[in-house]
């Protein structure tokens, strides 16, 4: 997949298992009190989109420290109870490729507050604002609501979502997922 024109655009077009992402990153949504954190992202990939707390795996890094770490420097607290729930694959048709480990938490330590990077939003779970967030999200974050694990497959031309491909891995355990 060198040349930008030859980029599927067409989720079963892509050869997954040899897939490799330009970037790896997390996302963590804190649920609590039937409510969900989310943030009004300010800065790099999604600024001006509503969208979970997360970032670019720094080397050396764990999925899930690089998602504790995201939320402290964009919210000010430390997520507890964190546990691996999904795995995202995006490829866009401009050659750029992410992957995406997905965690949950069911609380956290310390004072919200808004940083240059992020504004908290706490949001009832049944009126989150699909439309002002990535088209994906719709088809994935009701999973990691009712508790169940999940892979997203898709394939973007710049905000725009191409094709896509959603599977549910079933009820999450103790331990979740390992992503």
């Amino acid at each position: 997949m060198g040349n930008v024109k030859d980029i599927p655009r067409m989720v079963r077009d892509i050869d997954w298992a040899s897939w490799t992402p330009t970037e790896r990153a997390t996302l963590l949504f804190v649920l609590r009190d039937g409510q969900i954190l989310l943030i009004h992202k300010k800065t790099g990939l999604g600024a001006g989109k509503i969208n979970g707390p997360g970032g670019r795996i720094d080397p050396g890094e764990s999925a899930q420290e690089c998602a504790i770490r995201e939320v402290q420097e964009e919210l000010c607290v430390t997520p507890t109870g964190v546990r691996g729930v999904g795995e995202l694959f995006f490829q866009f048709v401009d050659g750029y490729s992410l992957h995406g480990s997905v965690f949950m938490a069911t609380g956290f330590d310390g004072e919200l507050c808004e940083t240059h990077e992020a504004a908290p939003l706490w949001t009832p779970v049944e009126s989150i604002p699909y439309a002002r967030m990535w088209a994906d999200d719709e088809l994935w974050l009701p999973l990691l609501l009712k508790g169940r694990g999940f892979r997203g497959f898709f394939v973007f031309d710049g905000d725009t979502m191409l094709d896509s491909l959603v599977e549910d891995k079933g009820i999450l355990g103790e331990g979740a997922l390992a992503v």
